[in-house]
Formats: C-alpha cells, sequence, structure tokens
C-alpha cells in the first residue's frame, strides 16, 4: 500500500473556500426558495473583454488550419506575450526583463509552488490574516509542526497585520529565510503604502531575507502614490518575486493566465553555501512541471495589454470600485467598522454586535442570505472579522446591502 505524505494530516479540516461552499449548500437544500447573494469567493461575474475575446476566437481559428496549428508551446510562454508584460512593466519605469517572466495557470498555484524550490527547513513568515494558499503549501511540504488551538502552526513566523498596526505587518522578531506579503491585500483590501514597501526591501536586503510579492489586485489601486508592483522600489530586483494575474482585473478566472517575474540578480545559496540563481531553479522546476498556457489563452492575454484591451479592463475594474463604494457605504451607515475597498475589490469589517467570523457567516447567510467569507479563515487574527468582496452583479449589490439595512 502506498505510504502518504504525513504533513497532509496537519492541515487544518477542509480548505477554507470549500467550507464555505458545503454550508451554502446545506442552507439552499433546506431553503431551496432562498435567493442566495453570493459575495464570498473573490469570482469575476463579467464577461470577458471584447479585445480578449476576439483574440481568443482569432487564435482558435489559426489552430485549424495547417500553418496556424500550434501543438506544445514554449513553457515559460510566447514571445509574443512576454513582449507585452515587459513593455508594460517598462512603459512605467520599471525594469523587468522578457527572459524574467514566467507565464502561468494562475497565481494561486505559483505562489503555492514557488516554496518547492527552497529548503525544507527554510522559516517562512506569513502576515495574519493570510491568504490560505501561502500557510497550506508549506504545511504541506513538511516546514510547520501541528497547528495549536488558535490555528497557527509551529514553525511558522506569523506577522498580525491588523487595524492597531493600520493593516501593515512588522518585520520578523527572528530571523526568517522567506515572508510572504500580499498588496493589495487579501483579505484586508489594504494597500502597502511604497514608504512602508522600501522598509522591506531594505530589510530583505539587511538580513537576506527573500520577499514573495502578490500584486494579483494591483490593478485595483487607483491612488497614484501607492505601488503596484515592488519593482517600483530600489533594490527590489535583488530580494523579490513578483506574482500577477489576469483573473481578477481581465476576468480570467475561467481562462486560466498569469505570470511570475524572477530576477535574475535573485541569488540562495546551496548546502554547500555556494550562490545560486533562483531565476534558473524556478525555470528548470517550470519546464519539469508545466507544459504552458495554451495558445489561444496567451493570444487573449496579450490583448488585455493593447490600448483597446487596457480601456476595456479598466471599466470592469470601475464596475466592481464602484460595487465596493456602495457595500462600504452602506456598512458604515450602519454603524460597522471597514476597511479597504478604495484601492482592492474587497470590504474588511468588524463582524457588529461581537460576533465571531463562522458565526456573523452563519447569521448573515440565515438572515439576509447572503454569503460572506469568515475573518478566522484567514488566521488567528481574523477573528471577529469577515470579508465581502464586490465582485458581483450591481443589482445584487444594491439588493445586499438593503438586505443588511434592514436586519442589522
Amino acid at each position: 500500500m502506498a505510504k502518504i505524505n504525513s504533513n497532509y494530516g496537519k492541515l487544518q479540516a477542509g480548505y477554507l473556500f470549500p467550507e464555505i461552499g458545503r454550508r451554502v449548500n446545506e442552507f439552499s437544500q433546506t431553503n431551496p426558495d432562498a435567493k442566495v447573494i453570493r459575495l464570498g469567493i473573490g469570482d469575476v461575474v463579467l464577461p470577458l473583454p471584447e479585445a480578449c475575446r476576439d483574440a481568443i476566437k482569432s487564435a482558435v481559428d489559426e489552430m485549424g488550419t495547417i500553418e496556424g496549428f500550434r501543438g506544445y508551446g514554449p513553457e515559460q510562454g510566447y514571445d509574443f506575450l512576454r513582449n507585452a508584460i515587459s513593455k508594460d512593466y517598462t512603459d512605467r519605469n520599471i525594469d523587468v526583463r522578457v527572459d524574467e517572466i514566467f507565464v502561468s495557470d494562475g497565481s494561486k498555484c505559483d505562489s503555492g509552488n514557488i516554496q518547492e524550490i527552497f529548503s525544507a527547513d527554510s522559516t517562512i513568515a506569513v502576515t495574519d490574516p493570510v491568504y490560505p494558499v501561502y500557510v497550506d503549501t508549506n504545511v504541506m511540504a513538511g516546514r510547520t509542526g501541528k497547528s495549536d488551538t488558535d490555528g497557527q502552526y509551529d514553525g511558522l513566523v506569523y506577522l498580525p497585520t491588523v487595524e492597531a498596526n493600520n493593516y501593515e505587518p512588522s518585520f520578523p522578531k527572528t530571523p526568517t529565510d522567506i515572508v510572504y506579503l500580499c498588496s493589495p491585500n487579501n483579505p484586508t483590501g489594504t494597500v502597502l503604502s511604497k514608504e512602508k514597501l522600501k522598509a522591506w526591501v531594505d530589510y530583505a536586503k539587511e538580513t537576506n531575507t527573500l520577499i514573495l510579492f502578490d500584486a494579483a489586485y494591483a490593478d485595483f489601486i487607483s491612488n497614484p502614490d501607492l505601488p503596484k508592483s515592488i519593482y517600483e522600489i530600489e533594490g527590489a530586483r535583488e530580494v523579490a518575486i513578483e506574482f500577477r494575474s489576469l483573473s481578477k482585473n481581465a476576468g480570467f478566472t475561467g481562462t486560466r493566465c498569469a505570470y511570475t517575474i524572477v530576477p535574475k540578480e535573485l541569488m540562495g545559496k546551496n548546502d554547500q553555501g555556494e550562490d545560486v540563481s533562483i531565476h534558473a531553479l524556478w525555470n528548470r522546476r517550470h519546464c519539469t512541471k508545466f507544459n504552458g498556457v495554451s495558445y489561444p489563452i496567451q493570444r487573449g492575454a496579450e490583448a488585455s495589454f493593447t490600448p483597446e484591451g487596457k480601456a476595456q479592463i479598466q471599466e470592469l475594474i470601475n464596475y466592481y470600485m464602484e460595487n465596493a463604494k456602495i457595500i462600504k457605504a452602506g456598512l458604515n451607515a450602519l454603524g460597522i467598522d471597514t476597511f479597504g475597498g478604495e484601492n482592492a475589490p474587497y470590504i474588511w469589517l468588524k463582524a457588529p454586535q461581537n460576533k465571531g467570523s463562522w458565526e456573523f457567516f452563519d447569521w448573515l447567510l440565515e438572515t439576509c442570505q447572503i454569503v460572506g467569507t469568515p475573518g478566522a479563515g484567514f488566521g488567528s487574527a481574523g477573528e471577529g472579522y469577515f470579508r465581502i468582496s464586490s465582485f458581483a452583479i450591481r443589482e445584487n449589490v444594491l439588493e445586499a446591502v438593503e438586505r443588511m439595512k434592514k436586519a442589522i
């Protein structure tokens, strides 16, 4: 009989979003006539931009001809897309080179898979609350002990990122090899300032810490003073990997396309203390375990960087951010403290009446037929808080706000 990886047994029961799905399905079966409004999982609802659709259709037609057919593509992504991504950076005076870009099927995948190229005894720091993938993939890899009663794993370094510190995590108090940062943050919807991000880059350089920077929601930042890329900070190329995604801005959650930037300056140490290129390691891993994003989807992704594509994507972003504005205003009118929702599509709120996160989830579902995400599912510091997504049809957002006004 095959012997399993016992580290999976350390995982807390049920990944957050399947558990939400289970509770919602149970409620719907008991209340078949209820109109449930889903503001939980961050899945988009608006159609793909026309520029992307047209490019995908054209690429499919190409694939229907002898001359235009393509089989396996380059694992790192086609040059036409990597060139478009690089130009998007360089147009903003950010140094990102074509051969440092790795196209993939999602930032969730990359932010989880990246840990494979680092030593099993690496010390990992995460913010709390945190996107669960950062934690769970390191648990699976064996870098932690078991979780305690608060859900924190022995062996991980937790950086409280809460209202008390303005949702800006402090530096680890103990030596750390790798730290995950997410800005705009999922789940809190808050954004690190340029000054704070510079402080993190300086810290990383001083302590030889690697930053894994998740910028999946960067395009939702409207404040020009806030950084959209860690590479806007001098020295970041020496200490940071950046993850970007087309899922939320261009609506590619169902078509799958993202990219990761691994600068060639990045170095790690092997067992002999010798410098090793992290770029080369990731390239090796990528080529071994990934066969590339499909040609039609990469053509659609390329179109997202054209003037037409960017304009259409901005319309989508504006729609979702107007939703966020409506939700935030409605909650504030009810006396509920909210965070985020201004440069990110998530509103982070303090559960009213001192309810626990899952307690408020159940109450909101049963009383208002609204689904959100319990803050406790993102870590112990999220207990008592709740995330609401603005990825919804406007009619449903308006109705959800009215339902809450009547119930709270």
